[in-house]
């Protein structure tokens, strides 16, 4: 009788225990579940910086945003594409059009959050009164950032472009030159690179931030906040196109566009960079 009793209490321990473990094995599980993953790609600045600002309230929301950050336009469209990130958010919404027109991708817009003002800067020269014959002016030569920069040029009468060239002007559709200025062409990442070689540059919004610029502060000369190129060059969260109603992209968007976050960059790039709402 008594070898029957301590059988039974040592079982009653073993199943204890086991049960005690299945437990906790099956608390870790759904901890793990819980943590759901948003792998994105982004731009330095000022893409990736507003995005570690809402990675604490993703956190607190269940969600782990991944961050990785690019130095190009191409590659987080690819990866976008391939399924290998579940978004990015590096460009506007010509520049996407242009991208999945070019390369037979198919990413969409999934929410507009903020615009960069175009600026002319300083290279060699520090005032556009002293723009001279065969100055040289660095441009983008990506399809619609180049647009965008020679409507620039153009709105401060140092080109002028043919009628309706609008959003996809190129330096062929330069009808006007009277300084003979020298149209550069690199690619966006590298215009702010020649500062010290030309006499004139135009710059992204973000590459301008990274080469330490303030449009309001730094730029000869900007696009306006109500002008048609900042609404509709307003930069974007991109997916591919099938992952719209992704929850955490949802998510994401919906605390980008929030207050707490539209206060951020409104405090922090000082008109560099504005809440697009």
């Amino acid at each position: 009788m008594k070898k029957n009793i301590l059988a039974k209490r040592i079982l009653g321990v073993v199943l204890t225990g086991a049960l005690t473990l299945a437990t906790l094995t099956g608390c870790g599980a759904d901890k793990e579940k819980d943590s759901k993953v948003i792998k994105i790609a982004a731009s330095p600045t000022p893409h990736s910086e507003i995005l570690e600002q809402a990675k604490p309230i993703l956190a607190e929301k269940g969600y782990d945003l991944q961050i990785t950050v690019f130095d190009d336009y191409v590659i987080p469209n690819e990866v976008v594409e391939s399924g290998e990130f579940d978004a990015n958010y590096i460009q506007h919404i010509p520049y996407l059009n242009s991208f999945n027109e070019e390369k037979g991708t198919h990413i969409v817009s999934v929410g507009e959050i903020h615009y960069e003002p175009f600026g002319i800067y300083s290279g060699t020269k520090k005032s556009l009164a002293d723009i001279a014959d065969g100055d040289t002016i660095a441009v983008p030569n990506d399809t619609t950032n180049e647009a965008r920069a020679l409507l620039l040029l153009q709105a401060n009468g140092i080109i002028k472009l043919k009628d309706g060239a609008g959003l996809t002007a190129t330096v062929n559709d330069i009808v006007e030159n009277p300084h003979n200025i020298v149209i550069k062409e690199l690619e966006a990442a590298q215009v702010s690179r020649v500062v010290g070689e030309v006499p004139y540059v135009v710059l992204n919004g973000n590459y301008a931030l990274a080469a330490g610029f303030v449009v309001s502060r730094d730029a000869l000369a900007y696009e306006s906040p109500d002008s048609e190129a900042a609404v509709t060059y307003v930069n974007i969260i991109a997916v591919k196109e099938g992952n719209e109603n992704n929850e955490g992209i949802k998510e994401l968007v919906e605390i980008l566009k929030s207050e707490e976050i539209q206060k951020f960059i409104t405090e922090k790039y000082e008109g560099a960079v504005i809440p697009f709402k």
